[in-house]
């Protein structure tokens, strides 16, 4: 069996697909986004005022789908046509799959707490901060799986050499 066979790069684009073709962490944003929108689009009705302060969860949201980005664009930027061993292609696919999951499941739970924290906070203001908070650590979810492709990413060029 050859390190280098001809569809190892099939596994690398894989990953860069997993990461952000609208498959994982662009779902991921899409679904936060919709989700906090629906609670923003609420709250504009009973307290427009509260509108702006609201769309903290709108834009972490988006913030995962830049992981996704950054992650294809460094896997890509690895997967060669020529001699390219499929240890680094299933070590980018990898990559892919751990950035795109955590996006996904980061941008669920920001959607989920931001529509149900935005809802709340028309009737009471102390939910702001921890909103805030809640927020913040379904973020780092995403921002987890966008360290661990990196590393994973770096390990790729460790590959061995094809003959």
């Amino acid at each position: 069996m050859s390190l280098c066979p001809p569809y190892a790069p099939f596994f690398g684009l894989g990953g860069v697909a997993s990461a952000v073709s609208l498959i994982k962490t662009s779902v991921g944003a899409a679904l936060g986004t919709a989700k906090s929108g629906i609670g923003i689009a609420g709250l504009g009705t009973f307290k427009p005022e509260l509108i702006m302060k609201s769309l903290i969860p709108v834009v972490m949201s988006g913030i995962i789908a830049v992981y996704g980005l950054v992650v294809s664009v460094l896997i890509a930027g690895g997967v060669q046509p020529k001699d390219y061993s499929l240890y680094a292609g299933f070590i980018h696919l990898g990559a892919g799959l751990a950035c795109g999951f955590t996006g996904l499941a980061a941008g669920y739970a920001i959607g989920y707490v931001g529509d149900s924290c935005v809802r709340a906070y028309v009737y009471e203001s102390k939910v702001f901060v921890s909103m805030v908070l809640i927020l913040i650590f379904a973020e780092v979810l995403g921002l987890y799986g966008l360290i661990v492709a990196l590393i994973m990413n770096s390990r790729a060029t460790e590959a061995p050499a094809c003959l």
